[in-house]
């Protein structure tokens, strides 16, 4: 008996667009799934650099134009890896027209385009997905089991650094990701969605943050020979009470120089604690708080054993994945959600309440003062 085939059309090919390429390329050869997946058409705006990304990334063909993809029957999954300011356009269409939506994050530019493009895709019906991807690393997979066994106890600190250094240069050209226009907010949106979406999911809702975003370089070279003016956060830093009673910190920042890409989080429970990093994305430290005083101190689990979350689809132990790999793994959960008729995680509702997380961070930015969610 032959699976069924869900058929997917991407708009945008560019940094996202080739993570996901490469995931929907490779997750039925390292997950067994319930359907198989057919890369049908991207699309771009310029013809010859979307034909030759067609090429590259193994799509069957290409279009110029988003809607003819939405409006292609065969299609059933729309990959939105735009700028986040078509986001919202895009996802509402596709939503209408009885498409299965999937949205690169921040899933909209402001919080009321996330409301209205969360209410689109629950009047479909249809599952959805957002590329939450860290989520999907092993040693979070771990931490996020650990959690909600108990193994940690209770809760008491959730702290969190999303740190960058590509625009420190004060020449670094502007770009469309320092302006408000195309991208909605800097470092806070960019890459602060991250953190704020990995503490919801390891240890609950937000209930109210308070914080402050700071932008160092306020002009740019245009590449004409003139500046421009940056009217987006360079930094972003942030307290929070999360779930029940846990404090939380939080900093996203482009400015840290010699960080590339320190994605890392700290959990403190009564019973123990764990740290991950993304430049060390295959290890978890782990300290058990109940083991006899001479006994404890933490110790690196490298999670990447076939009984670690993901790990066992790959190599054999001790053989380590990379980054790509986490959107293979969000690519395979989605799959076999949705051919399973079970709710899909991340999902565009879980898009909708980080954007109400960096709504309130943004708004006590401004006002100086606590912001319930």
């Amino acid at each position: 008996m032959s699976k069924p085939v869900l058929t997917v059309g991407m708009i945008g090919y560019q940094f996202m667009g080739r993570a996901h390429s490469n995931a929907y390329r490779q997750v039925g050869r390292f997950f067994d799934l319930p359907c198989d997946v057919r890369m049908k058409t991207v699309c771009g705006r310029t013809e010859s650099a979307v034909k030759e990304a067609a090429d590259q990334l193994g799509w069957e063909g290409y279009a110029t134009d988003w809607r003819a993809v939405i409006a292609d029957p065969e299609i059933d999954i729309i990959d939105i890896s735009t700028p986040g300011n078509t986001h919202c356009e895009i996802a509402i269409a596709a939503a209408e027209a009885g498409k299965i939506v999937f949205c690169e994050k921040p899933i909209g530019n402001t919080l009321d385009e996330a409301e209205r493009m969360w209410a689109a895709v629950e009047k479909s019906g249809k599952p959805s997905a957002v590329f939450h991807n860290y989520r999907k690393a092993p040693a979070v997979a771990l931490a996020k089991k650990w959690v909600a066994s108990g193994k940690l106890g209770e809760i008491h600190h959730f702290r969190a650094r999303y740190l960058q250094d590509w625009i420190a240069d004060p020449e670094f050209p502007m770009v469309w990701r320092l302006k408000k226009a195309t991208t909605g907010s800097g470092a806070l949106g960019d890459i602060g969605s991250h953190i704020i979406d990995l503490a919801r999911h390891l240890v609950g809702e937000f209930s109210e943050v308070c914080g402050m975003t700071h932008t160092f370089i306020s002009e740019r070279p245009d590449g004409q020979g003139g500046r421009d003016q940056v009217d987006v956060d360079d930094a972003a830093i942030w307290m929070a009470r999360l779930g029940d009673g846990t404090l939380g910190s939080f900093e996203a920042s482009r400015f840290a120089v010699g960080r590339k890409n320190h994605n890392t989080f700290e959990i403190n429970g009564s019973k123990g604690s764990v740290v991950f990093d993304l430049e060390r994305m295959n290890e978890l430290e782990y300290y058990d708080n109940t083991e006899p005083t001479e006994q404890q101190g933490f110790r690196v689990i490298q999670a990447t054993a076939a009984e670690h979350p993901y790990a066992g689809n790959f190599w054999p132990s001790g053989h380590i994945i990379g980054y790509e790999h986490t959107f293979i793994n969000l690519l395979a959960d989605a799959f076999s959600a949705i051919c399973n008729d079970q709710e899909t995680s991340p999902n565009l509702y879980d898009g909708l309440q980080n954007q109400r997380v960096l709504d309130a961070v943004d708004r006590s930015s401004e006002s100086r003062s606590w912001v319930k969610i």
